[in-house]
């Protein structure tokens, strides 16, 4: 507990709650182990983050979500420092003439639920214990505030070598597509804060104990490699999900960072299919895991898409693997779990739907396992 109270989080939680951030993030919000590692440099350096309830945050609070932009693949390789965690809040803070009295997550993703611990220890500020969608999305409009009319301008953003600026757009839509802009600019990966709200709107359209939620699932994982039962199974118990795919083989990965994306798709086959079978399922994604499609004899079907979450795991260790960590041999195992049903209402569906990402189908919800989940 910290000193107000609440619970802390230290260096120790942090390999928890980076691997089920990374679960939540179906594939996207950046590189798990990226992030907790520099997470963990900062609260080596600054001491432990306040975490706070949803529930237990103020009326009179001002939230800021703080997230990194851009495609994945670029942030494996290009680093943000830690001055554009900072200095994108404060900007913002500045600009809006508001201090800052918390931080939050935008969205449950590898780096992104930690380079909110990361501006919260370096501002000595208390981090909130939601995020703005209950999973990860690739788009900057894609957040539940969205749907209940919340502007998520004034922004700020700022790259690494300096450069930093404030959008004020007409609606949600414009802010994705002028900041994807910006993005690009600045290399395709970028730090930014937007979306502020005060306590009262940040409880009615936020998804709490999310980094509790992210903290269960990572130690689900390892209490079942510790006790020898499957880790994928663990996981679905706790999502209250289902196995779509088994034990399979990654057998063919096309991908692309396009308009700052990354995109395609990745092709798995059952490690128990026959010989004569052409079985396969085939992942299309968007950073994030959007549509898994079943092929099989000439057929195919749809089995589950966006907004329910479509994780990848490895078939042995249960560990979460992002779209660009996706490779030829792998052999993983593919989840589906059911998304804050928010997500479901019409509005959500026209949001971040599978026609929105321009796939012909209607959406097909992760059915959840009522063998494993009730057990």
């Amino acid at each position: 507990m910290t000193a107000d109270g609440h619970r802390a989080l230290d260096v120790g939680d942090l390999t928890l709650v980076a691997r089920g951030a990374a679960i939540l993030g179906t594939g996207g919000g950046g590189d798990p182990y990226v992030g907790r590692l520099m997470a963990e440099q900062a609260l080596r350096d600054h001491g432990p983050v306040s975490l706070v309830a949803l529930e237990d945050v103020p009326d009179d609070a001002t939230v800021f979500p703080v997230a990194m932009m851009g495609a994945p693949t670029v942030m494996v390789e290009k680093l943000p420092t830690s001055d554009q965690f900072v200095g994108a809040v404060r900007m913002l803070s500045t600009y809006l003439g508001r201090p800052v009295t918390h931080l939050a997550c935008a969205e449950a993703g590898g780096i992104n639920s930690m380079i909110p611990i990361i501006a919260a220890a370096q501002l000595g500020l208390p981090l909130v214990d939601a995020d703005l969608m209950g999973r990860a999305f690739p788009e900057l409009q894609m957040v539940l505030p969205t749907l209940a009319g919340i502007p998520g301008t004034p922004m700020s953003i700022a790259d690494e070598k300096g450069n930093c600026g404030i959008l004020q757009t007409v609606d949600n839509r414009w802010s994705e597509r002028l900041s994807r802009v910006m993005t690009i600019e600045m290399g395709c990966s970028a730090i930014i804060s937007n979306v502020v709200m005060d306590g009262a709107t940040m409880r009615a359209n936020a998804v709490g104990g999310t980094l509790g939620l992210c903290h269960r699932l990572g130690a689900a994982i390892e209490a079942a490699r510790s006790a020898k039962r499957p880790p994928v199974e663990a996981v679905v118990r706790t999502l209250c999900g289902r196995v779509v795919l088994g034990a399979a083989k990654v057998v063919d990965v096309e991908r692309r960072t396009s308009t700052g994306f990354a995109r395609r798709e990745a092709t798995l086959v059952p490690l128990a299919a026959g010989p004569d079978t052409d079985e396969r399922l085939v992942l299309h994604f968007q950073n994030e895991h959007l549509l898994a499609t079943r092929h099989l004899d000439g057929d195919s079907r749809v089995e589950v898409t966006t907004p329910d979450l479509i994780i990848v795991l490895d078939a042995e260790t249960g560990e979460p693997i992002t779209t660009e960590g996706l490779r030829f041999g792998q052999r993983v195992s593919v989840v589906a779990a059911p998304c804050d049903e928010r997500w479901h209402s019409p509005a959500g569906i026209e949001l971040v739907g599978p026609r929105y990402f321009g796939y012909d189908t209607d959406p097909v919800r992760a059915v959840p396992d009522r063998e494993l989940t009730n057990a």
